[in-house]
C-alpha cells in the first residue's frame, strides 16, 4: 500500500506529472519502470492538464516515484499547482 504524506491530501495533475518528468530527466519509461505501472498508463496520464483519467492506485504510484526522487508538488494556493524539488 503506498501511503501519501499527510499535508498531500490532494491529486496531482496530468500537467505536474509532465513537469515533475522534467524536472528529473526521466522518461515515460524511466517513469513507468519507478511507478511499476505502464508505459502507457503514464501517456494517458500526461495528456491531461487536470487530474489525470487513471486509476487512484496508479496516479498515487506515481506521485510516489516522484517523491522518493526529490520532487515536491505544489498544490493550488493562489499561484496554481506545480511542482519543484524538495531540496535545491
Amino acid at each position: 500500500m503506498i501511503n501519501l504524506k499527510s499535508d498531500d491530501n490532494y491529486e496531482i495533475t496530468g500537467a505536474q506529472i509532465r513537469a515533475a518528468r522534467g524536472l528529473v530527466r526521466w522518461s515515460a519509461k524511466d517513469l513507468a519502470t519507478a511507478a511499476s505501472i505502464g508505459v502507457a498508463t503514464i501517456s494517458r496520464a500526461e495528456v491531461q492538464d487536470g487530474r489525470p483519467s487513471i486509476t487512484s492506485a496508479n496516479l498515487k504510484a506515481i506521485r510516489k516515484a516522484f517523491e522518493d526522487a526529490g520532487i515536491e508538488f505544489i498544490p493550488i494556493n493562489g499561484g496554481g499547482v506545480g511542482v519543484r524539488f524538495k531540496n535545491p
